[in-house]
Formats: C-alpha cells, sequence, structure tokens
C-alpha cells in the first residue's frame, strides 16, 4: 500500500496528524523523501515538485541520487539539496522525534550494527541498522557502531560499545537523550548512562542526587554509540 492514515503515523515523525487524510508510507523504515522535503523542510509545496525534483536529479541521500519519493531516510542519513549545495541529516530530537537539521559535514554517517557473518574465505560481513551489508576487516563487535564513508561504501572506524562511549537512545521512553556509559551489564544486556547535563532539572529543582547528572538503565538494543575514545 502506497499511504497510510495521517491519524496512524509513527509517533517520531515530526508532522501533523491533522491534514490530508493520507500520507506516503516510506518503503524501508524512517522518513519518506516526500515528507522531507513537503512536509519538513518545505522546499516543494506539493508532490509534483518533489518529483521533478528528483527527476532533475537535485537530490541526493547520503551522496546517491533520490529516483522515488517514496525512498526513507533513517537516523544519522544526509540529504543533500544539490542546487542550493545544503546538506541534512536526520537526527533525534530529545522528545524521541525525528528532526532535520542543516549540517555542513556530508560524507559519512553513523550505523549500528544489528548482526555478522562469517563467509567464505573468512570474509566478515557486519549487517547494519540502515539495511546495509558491508565487508570489512575491521575489528567489531555486535551492538558497536560503525562510520561509513559514503565516497566508497567502506567504514571509516569502529565505535564500541563500552565505557565512556558517548550514545544516544533510539527507542523507549529515554528516546532522544544522549549520555555517557558508565557501566555495561551483560547479563541484563543494559547499560548504566549519566545523560548530558541539558536533561538534569532547572535550577530550583534540581535534587542532590541530580547535581552530578542523572542517571538511568537502558537496554544496549536501544543505544547507538555516537563517539568512542
Amino acid at each position: 500500500m502506497a499511504h497510510l492514515k495521517r491519524q496512524k503515523i509513527p509517533k517520531n515523525w515530526p508532522i501533523h496528524r491533522k491534514g490530508t487524510k493520507y500520507v506516503v508510507t516510506p518503503n524501508f523504515k524512517g522518513l519518506a523523501i516526500l515528507i522531507i522535503l513537503r512536509d519538513i523542510l518545505k522546499l516543494a509545496q506539493n508532490r509534483k515538485e518533489v518529483k521533478r525534483a528528483l527527476h532533475a536529479k537535485h537530490i541526493l541521500l547520503n551522496g546517491k541520487i533520490v529516483k522515488d519519493e517514496k525512498n526513507s531516510a533513517l537516523l544519522f542519513d544526509v540529504i543533500t539539496n544539490v542546487p542550493a549545495k545544503e546538506n541534512y541529516r536526520i537526527e533525534l530530537s530529545d522528545k524521541g522525534k525525528f528532526k532535520v537539521e542543516k549540517v555542513s559535514e556530508a560524507s559519512n554517517k553513523i550505523a549500528k550494527i544489528m548482526n555478522k557473518k562469517t563467509l567464505k574465505g573468512k570474509k566478515t560481513q557486519l549487517n547494519l541498522s540502515d539495511g546495509r551489508n558491508v565487508l570489512s576487516e575491521i575489528k567489531c563487535s555486535v551492538g558497536d557502531s560503525v562510520l561509513i564513508s559514503f565516497k566508497d561504501n567502506k567504514i571509516e572506524k569502529c565505535l564500541g560499545m563500552k565505557e565512556k562511549a558517548k550514545v544516544i537512545v533510539i527507542a523507549g521512553k529515554h528516546a532522544g537523550e544522549t549520555g555517557i556509559i558508565k557501566s555495561i551489564k551483560p547479563r541484563r544486556k543494559m547499560a548504566g548512562l549519566s545523560v548530558d547535563e541539558k536533561e538534569i532539572p532547572k535550577e530550583g529543582t534540581r535534587t542532590s542526587n541530580e547535581a552530578s547528572g542523572k542517571e538511568v538503565n537502558v537496554l544496549i538494543k536501544q543505544l547507538m554509540v555516537v563517539e568512542a575514545k
């Protein structure tokens, strides 16, 4: 089905539930290019203008030409408006909703390793959160993140899921929050985080336990590493 009812759109989509009865369904999880260009960035007024821009090869997704308005953009994907020479990255707000932020860097992105396989010839295939399957000799574990170059679709470096790594919560009640891993609890498949100071209540409401930052426990599957030492 090409469309879904606006009232049933995912909660992390940053568009109003009131409006046209239907919205386009992306061909993968994430946000459809049509919704990003028309409803969020306001670079087009309607579907016809979006299709015209795609036909003219004016829109890139992770460095590749977008041909279908239903193509989806995922977390940390980069959309490029070629004529305006502007780049936008898909991020998460502190309320757990997708947001589209203008950025200067548009040559790579972060993805999480969901699975890994050993193929013939002892080659390792990493299956990533954005649907990519990448062959790599880099040493990584399931749950780690990788920095991928758009130019050659190769992994630039591994970002390990370990103590002192900076992470973002990508699902659950803490979705959108960022923080530092303080401890890993393998048996419980959880990590203890100290979230960023912006999550601490404003002056006058802070308790003594919150003076050094809020600490939360989050399932590892709900985390993505964005920086690692």
